[in-house]
């Protein structure tokens, strides 16, 4: 791993753990204050002051890369380096009081995502990854672990996960859920980061998302190939920016894209 890369790998930990902090601060109280976006979809202060933070650290120790966030837009650079944030992955799971969200943080480089970090901190476990460097799994203050997804060969015997039901339906493709539902042994919305974040630690198979955005799939794409699994668009490409996402061990992907292909985005 290059000087450059390492030193991002070690300071994208370090953010996602101090913002992920943060929002434990405003975690299952009452006094939080949700807004929604233009898209309907909600957004807290824990959400803008922790990209503020990451933000903030960020232009000081590399001013010369660039950003993307969720709530704060672009900043552009010229070091050729991009981080890519979402302070707050499974906003919903976070007012609802729920610690299965996540803190997203990762670097592009020239389109190709190097580095992903997926913090959970309302469960003190983490995943990351450098791209060529393997991926590793961290719970509490335990040494890292090598992060590795599941031999389950069939979705029969696996885990599918999904961060909400109905996002099928608004891509019309709630037929695509239904069929993957009934080809896996056990379906549950753990969604959202800490979907994959259970796929790359080997306790789910296949997680699909209709419907995503570059700063939720930026961080995932490393930690789901470091660890030995597939990010893939419903049509099996290895992409950040196709707008929906399937991560899994690599042994379920065709058998998921059976049922996927069968519903391309809308154009």
């Amino acid at each position: 791993m290059s000087d450059e890369v390492s030193a991002r790998l070690k300071f994208a930990l370090e953010i996602a753990r101090a913002a992920g902090g943060l929002t434990l601060e405003f975690f299952q109280q009452s006094s939080v204050q949700v807004e929604r976006k233009g898209d309907d979809s909600p957004v807290t202060q824990a959400d803008r002051q922790a990209e503020l933070l990451m933000r903030e650290r960020i232009a000081v120790a590399f001013p010369d890369d660039g950003i993307i966030g969720e709530e704060h837009g672009e900043v552009a650079g010229t070091s050729g380096y991009q981080w890519i944030l979402d302070p707050i992955d499974g906003t919903k799971s976070f007012i609802a009081g729920v610690p299965l969200y996540s803190v997203l943080v990762g670097v592009v480089r020239k389109g190709a995502s190097l580095i992903g970090v997926i913090h959970v901190p309302g469960l003190d476990e983490c995943v990351y990854a450098a791209k060529g460097q393997g991926a590793w799994w961290t719970k509490g203050d335990a040494e890292p672990q090598p992060a590795k997804v599941s031999n389950r060969k069939h979705l029969g015997d696996g885990v599918f996960v999904t961060s909400q039901v109905d996002t099928f339906g608004e891509r019309d493709a709630t037929e695509a859920y239904q069929r993957l539902e009934r080809a896996a042994y056990i379906t549950r919305t753990w969604g959202d980061g800490y979907g994959y974040l259970l796929i790359a630690t080997g306790r789910a198979e296949a997680m699909v998302d209709p419907i995503m955005n570059i700063w939720d799939a930026a961080a995932i794409q490393p930690v789901m190939e470091e660890a030995g699994g597939t990010f893939t668009d419903w049509q099996g490409k290895p992409c950040i920016d196709g707008g929906e996402g399937i991560g899994t061990n690599g042994h379920v992907l065709n058998e998921v894209l059976e049922i996927t292909q069968d519903y391309p985005r809308p154009s």
